[in-house]
């Protein structure tokens, strides 16, 4: 048979938005590589993604709806299929149950990363529950808290241009591990080193990137504020603070160096747990070394002092004076380079789309249990796993298990949440439909289109929208847009256009240069064009003005530090994505089973070796794991990797049973890493569970492979 292969874009929540290849063979997908002619991809996917025509062609797929007919929890036996018309018809009867009975804030729209793409992911889906008066969804589960400090800093989430980095004489990946995270980052980090660069991580954890980097700081977690403030004081106390860029194109320094007056080197490093020459010969080689990249990380901002820990950072660059260079500055996002306007498209002119309020989706938890009023008492679960994803599990799936809730999931295969749906609607996947992907971590815009056929009866997410506003009575035309004037429609007013993406698939979307540095003579997306080192606005919210460090909550509880006496860190491994691959058999067994990693010391204090069977726990709830001994972390700091799925794990409790419902300072972004607990252990019998009977098969994960952990 003829193979065709046809260019496209990962579709999934990572900085580097590749585009690939994609052989295609009577209709199936058959093979996949990188786009080797991508100014970003250059050739290479990750090691999920390698694999990610597993998931496409797996026989677990959802080919048709399914209706609930046992209890919530009860997993895949509580179901029979359904057609799509009784399906779609159960979809708008709990709908219009609960908006008769409560008012249509009662209906809320959960969706985040499961697809980054601006069509399936983000549109049709929230066009309808804006048009609804549904309660509006706050997507602050990722980056919230930087989002919020980057704009009260920067005016946005912008940065130095990433293919820049080349250029950089310093690279500072604070909090960052883009060998998990943000691989294609890594050979344009490895070209600035071959030019003569030195490239340090500032991370809690020794990382695949902190191991391969020339030198490793690892300072306490939730301690960076404190960190980056004594950096700056040694750069100004050096000399090195560049008045004459600060002038003119920051407001603030005098503020921000009056607080530097608290900050000498040898407080910050006990703040931070860290010998001082640590941070003083960090200190030097910044006061010293132009262009300095900082490229931050996302895990950091999951602390309580989050948002002052990412101005503080940001704020680094501006005293260097840093933006004056290629190469120099700081970067978290490239998403407010990307000049797509959603909001328009979601809430387009003549549409009715009524008031509403708004729910933080991080605090699910308690949304469902009490919080909200009027009650949530219809969930609409689209791109998202919260059963496995949200913090303080244990009370989710109570709020979910809710007798009076009425849950729809649309998804590609049988995941955590399914089990607590009423009805469950099978979704296409990136060979199958159409979408258009911006990226926050380089500067370019793709264009994916449907290739292969849908198995079964799976249908995109715009379509399943379509048919429920349909069966909801609801005719405006803006419901019946095609995919194809929804992707228009969002590159309105962008420098791309459809046509420029159909002919080759990718553009770069900003009038960002590659190689430059954009904010060499100020420009920054603020009123006046000026970083904000003082921000007035943010008293009016109860933060201080001016960069600071707060402590972690639960750190700075002495009464809980005796009862639980280990922080837990929760990073993103090597060949998960989010709980995208979870329950692959490949990916499965590259991650290895749950594992809470613990420094000799620690792991000798309670007579734990490496293999033992333990609970982790707290006052929230517990979940089991295997010990891994390595001087990967600390003493007194524990980690785990995030986004294994509970129903495939033992106990069916996943590290998220132990994380709190708790906001940051800025942006009430989620605090996972804000966590003690205590390691203690348990009979190994307790590791081994029986799989769910209605789960696809997963062969027993062996060890990972990769020695080194990726944080």
């Amino acid at each position: 048979m003829a193979r065709t292969t046809h260019p496209g874009a990962c579709p999934l929540d990572c900085p580097d938005t590749c585009v690939w290849q994609l052989t295609v063979e009577d209709g199936r997908a058959v093979a996949l590589r990188g786009d080797r002619d991508h100014p970003f991809t250059r050739g290479a996917l990750c090691g999920k993604v390698n694999r990610y025509l597993d998931a496409v062609n797996g026989p677990d797929r959802l080919t048709t709806p399914y209706v609930r007919t046992g209890p919530k929890g009860a997993g895949r036996v509580a179901y029979r299929p359904a057609s799509w018309a009784e399906a779609v018809e159960r979809v708008a009867a709990g709908l219009r149950a609960s908006i008769d009975r409560d008012g249509p804030e009662s209906v809320l729209p959960y969706y985040f990363a499961g697809t980054m793409g601006h069509v399936q992911g983000w549109t049709m889906g929230q066009r309808l529950f804006a048009h609804l008066g549904a309660s509006r969804l706050d997507t602050t589960i990722c980056t919230g808290a930087a989002r919020a400090a980057l704009q009260s800093i920067y005016g946005g989430s912008v940065g130095f241009e990433p293919e820049s980095i080349v250029a950089a004489r310093l690279v500072v990946l604070w909090g960052a591990n883009p060998l998990a995270t943000n691989l294609h980052l890594w050979p344009f980090v490895q070209q600035a080193r071959e030019r003569g660069a030195y490239v340090v991580t500032v991370d809690p954890l020794r990382t695949d990137t902190a191991a391969r980097s020339d030198e490793h700081v690892a300072p306490l977690p939730g301690t960076d504020a404190a960190l980056a403030l004594g950096l700056m004081r040694h750069v100004r106390d050096a000399g090195a603070a560049d008045e004459e860029w600060l002038a003119a194109h920051t407001v603030g320094w005098p503020e921000l160096a009056a607080r530097l007056d608290e900050w000498p080197v040898e407080r910050a490093a006990a703040e931070c747990g860290l010998p001082v020459e640590v941070v003083r010969r960090l200190g030097d080689r910044i006061a010293t070394t132009r262009p300095t990249a900082v490229r931050v990380g996302l895990g950091l901002q999951r602390h309580h002092g989050a948002g002052q820990a990412i101005r503080a950072i940001c704020a680094l660059p501006l005293v260097t004076g840093d933006f004056r260079h290629p190469g120099g500055g700081a970067l978290v996002s490239t998403s407010g380079h990307h000049p797509i306007d959603e909001d328009v498209v979601v809430r387009p002119p003549g549409m009715p789309a009524p008031p509403a309020r708004k729910l933080n989706m991080s605090r699910l938890a308690t949304v469902l249990t009490g919080e909200a009023d009027p009650p949530v008492t219809s969930l609409v679960v689209f791109n998202a796993n919260p059963a496995a994803t949200a913090p303080d599990q244990t009370r989710l799936l109570a709020g979910l298990r809710r007798a009076d809730l009425f849950t729809v999931v649309l998804e590609q295969r049988w995941t955590d949440t399914c089990d607590y749906a009423d009805v469950v609607l099978p979704a296409t996947m990136q060979p199958e439909h159409l979408d258009l992907h911006s990226s926050y971590g380089h500067h370019y815009t793709t264009l994916n289109l449907p290739v292969t056929r849908a198995p079964g009866e799976a249908l995109p997410n715009t379509e399943i929208f379509r048919r429920i506003a349909a069966a909801l009575g609801i005719d405006h035309p803006r419901f019946s847009d095609s995919d194809e004037e929804l992707a228009r429609q969002l590159l309105a007013g962008t420098p791309v256009s459809f046509e420029e993406l159909r002919e080759q698939t990718y553009a770069r979307a900003t009038g960002v240069p590659a190689g430059s540095a954009p904010f060499a003579a100020g420009g920054f997306p603020t009123p006046d064009g000026r970083a904000r080192l003082h921000d007035p606005a943010l008293a009016r919210l109860g933060v201080d003005p001016v960069p600071g460090h707060t402590p972690p909550v639960e750190a700075a509880d002495a009464e809980l530090a005796r009862r639980f006496p280990l922080v837990l860190l929760a990073p993103a491994g090597r060949f998960l994505m989010n709980s995208t691959f979870a329950s692959l058999p490949w990916h499965a067994r590259r991650t290895g089973p749950p594992r809470v990693h613990l420094h000799p010391a620690d792991a000798a204090a309670r007579g734990l070796a490496d293999g033992d069977a333990v609970r982790v726990r707290n006052d929230r709830g517990a979940f089991l794991a295997a010990v891994a001994v390595d001087e990967a972390t600390r003493p007194g700091l524990a980690f785990t990797y995030k986004a294994y799925w509970a129903r495939l794990s033992p106990g069916r409790a996943t590290v998220n049973a132990v994380t709190a419902v708790r906001d940051t300072d800025l942006g009430e972004a989620p605090t996972f890493h804000d966590c003690r607990v205590e390691v203690e252990p348990v009979p190994a019998e307790l590791l081994s569970p029986e799989p769910p009977a209605d789960a696809a098969a997963v062969p027993a994960p062996a060890a990972p492979a990769d020695p080194v952990p990726a944080g």
